[in-house]
């Protein structure tokens, strides 16, 4: 669906925004405990294929830009990728008490997750900015370019809160593609299955030559490009629109026709 670009500053993932809560760190202890663990219990699980490590950078500043189509993936990219990578996941599940409260701690800083909430008027741009941080401190970020997963296992059209990180902060995408962690652990479900999965990561793509940030046209371009590796690497169906819930009222429709803001 064509939409008309903007040289504004992207908005994030509508209706799911995030908003950044605190500084960027570069992850710690917890973090290389949880990998130490998990690797062996994903290999003995999922048995994953690992394809085209060498493409990740093993330092400085960088983006892994994947395909999103199970909760799965938060734990396969940290777990194949051959340095730490950071993402943003919902701040309640850092902010339980009791038992509970700790297992999820623990368990989102093992994976490199960063907490952001949802509930500001300025999520969109916030968790942009919580993304660039984290890329300033010569990290590695990973990010869902469609916004959201993928019910139906197609490829839906990028978002471009992908492409203002890269031009903003130089930094390289590397597109990754995931295989078959719909069927570890489909949309809905709560329990991972024993199935096997494939990570690819391709090899990384240079977005300057598309222009400065603040043009929309460039975000466009680099987001195309990103989304045609990530489609290349996957190998899934596309369907050539945005990966959002149907409009919930007459209002919400009216908006979305006229508008048609940028998205992440």
């Amino acid at each position: 669906m064509p939409e008309p670009v903007s040289s504004g500053p992207p908005e994030i993932d509508s209706p799911e925004v995030e908003v950044s809560t605190g500084a960027a760190s570069r992850p710690g202890f917890v973090y290389w405990l949880g990998r130490s663990i998990l690797r062996p219990v994903v290999r003995i699980m999922w048995r994953p294929r690992i394809e085209g490590r060498r493409n990740v950078p093993k330092h400085g500043r960088v983006i892994l830009a994947s395909n999103h189509l199970s909760f799965i993936d938060s734990v396969a990219i940290p777990v194949a990728a051959p340095r730490p990578v950071q993402f943003l996941a919902k701040s309640t599940y850092f902010e339980g008490t009791g038992a509970r409260g700790w297992v999820n701690r623990t368990f989102f800083g093992a994976i490199g997750a960063v907490g952001v909430d949802r509930a500001s008027g300025q999520a969109a741009q916030a968790a942009l900015d919580q993304g660039r941080r984290i890329l300033e401190t010569e990290s590695a970020f990973a990010i869902y370019p469609e916004g959201t997963r993928s019910v139906d296992g197609r490829l839906y059209r990028g978002r471009t809160g992908v492409a203002w990180l890269a031009l903003s902060t130089g930094s390289p995408v590397v597109p990754v593609g995931l295989v078959g962690t719909d069927e570890v652990m489909p949309v809905g479900s709560s329990r991972p299955r024993f199935k096997r999965i494939t990570v690819r990561f391709g090899e990384p793509i240079d977005v300057s030559r598309f222009g400065p940030a603040e043009s929309g046209k460039a975000r466009r371009l680099a987001t195309d490009e990103i989304m045609a590796a990530i489609h290349a690497l996957s190998g899934q169906e596309l369907a050539g629109t945005y990966n959002e819930a149907p409009p919930a009222d007459a209002m919400e429709k009216i908006k979305r026709a006229v508008l048609r803001p940028e998205r992440l």
